[in-house]
């Protein structure tokens, strides 16, 4: 019997370790499979045979992939007449939406059963792709359940998996040992600051983050704070404006230890983002904010249908934590909201018994999860 074949395709780091998790995922049921795509590292090194470098896809930004749309296409055009050359008996699309759905399309209409795992957020915008992705796709792999909810109202077939970080970090956490691993002070009050890993996030958050801490310290001088950057990069950025604006504010930088720097914490601000959600399952209050530029906010106010930003109050479906945006992210608010936590801690007993909750619903297994779909689909198509 000839092995099945499975086509696969991340476009960035984050999809890359989806579908490492995946393929391993099948492999454990299915050593014979034969993976071909575009993988990164660690979906190589799982087992994915690449035909072109993942980093020629992971483009960010307004105008770079406009300079770029040749290659882009250029190579969508030759997976394309690869699988149609080399059938696979399914193709998996991993997030990446804008690249992966003309590709899934042109591959469904030839009679290629497809799977897109990691919903594109058709809940909060642009959702009249809703349309073109129930063309595109016999089935969604969601990370949320109030994706799947969606998808069922529009009657596109779809599965929620859970997400895999929830599988990654502990449902309990020990901020001791956090705090002897940052060697940082066990009877401290720590406030984090992680204003962002983007350059964006950087220029439009981490001035005004860091004027909401020195707001903390002058009210309560006892506090301190700790933050992590997720390069060189950002460190730099971050200490520059420590330097200039705040040199007395009492900061301990870290590199690439954001889930430490979490768990050791007390209260955390973040950036609006995945980051919210790893805070949430870390069972730690937040006060989430993000800021644009105004014509870019100005744009998603008019595109975006959303009630809430942050993962936890999108997750609770009412706003757990609390939210500032663009103007409303002021230095005044966002203290206050901080050390109202450090004043109310039954509340914050309340809330971690929440997260706990919610982290134990998106523990779900998700890579065995989404291989289970992807068997199951082979088994009925094939």
């Amino acid at each position: 019997m000839q092995p099945k074949k499975i086509g696969i395709l991340a476009g960035e780091a984050s999809g890359d370790i989806l579908g490492a998790g995946l393929i391993q995922a099948l492999n454990g049921h299915r050593p014979s499979l034969e993976f071909t795509g575009i993988g990164g590292p660690q979906m190589m090194a799982s087992g994915c045979r690449s035909l072109h470098e993942i980093e020629r896809l992971s483009v960010m930004g307004l105008i770079e992939p406009l300079f770029r749309l040749p290659e882009l296409f250029r190579i969508r055009r030759d997976l394309y007449h690869h699988f149609i050359q080399n059938r696979p008996d399914v193709f998996i699309g991993i997030d990446s939406p804008d690249f992966n759905l003309g590709l899934e399309l042109k591959l469904r209409q030839k009679g290629i059963p497809v799977i897109h795992y990691v919903s594109p957020s058709v809940w909060a915008w642009r959702q009249k792709r809703i349309f073109k992705i129930a063309k595109a796709t016999d089935l969604v792999l969601t990370l949320f359940p109030f994706e799947a909810d969606f998808y069922k109202k529009h009657h596109v077939p779809v599965q929620f998996v859970g997400h895999p970080l929830a599988d990654l970090i502990p449902l309990q956490n020990d901020k001791i040992a956090a705090r002897k691993k940052l060697n940082l002070d066990p009877d401290v009050t720590y406030i984090a600051l992680l204003p962002g890993s983007r350059q964006n996030e950087i220029k439009f958050l981490a001035e005004r983050f860091l004027a909401t801490a020195d707001q903390c310290y002058k009210n309560r001088p006892q506090i301190q704070f700790i933050t992590s950057s997720i390069n060189e990069q950002r460190h730099q950025e971050l200490r520059a404006i420590h330097k200039a604006r705040f040199p007395d504010l009492p900061l301990t930088f870290f590199q690439g230890c954001s889930h430490e720097v979490m768990t050791a914490a007390d209260v955390v601000l973040v950036t609006s983002g995945t980051a919210t959600l790893e805070t949430l399952l870390h069972k730690r209050p937040m006060v989430i904010a993000y800021r644009m530029a105004n014509l870019t906010y100005n744009l998603a106010k008019y595109w975006v249908k959303l009630k809430y930003i942050g993962i936890p109050n999108l997750l609770a479906d009412e706003k757990l934590v609390p939210e500032f945006i663009q103007d409303a992210a002021t230095p005044d608010k966002m203290s206050a909201a901080l050390l109202s936590y450090l004043d109310h801690p039954e509340k914050v007993n309340v809330l971690e018994q929440k997260f706990l909750q919610m982290h134990q619903a998106l523990r779900c297994d998700a890579s065995q999860q989404a291989a289970k779909a992807v068997l199951n689909l082979l088994e009925t198509r094939n």
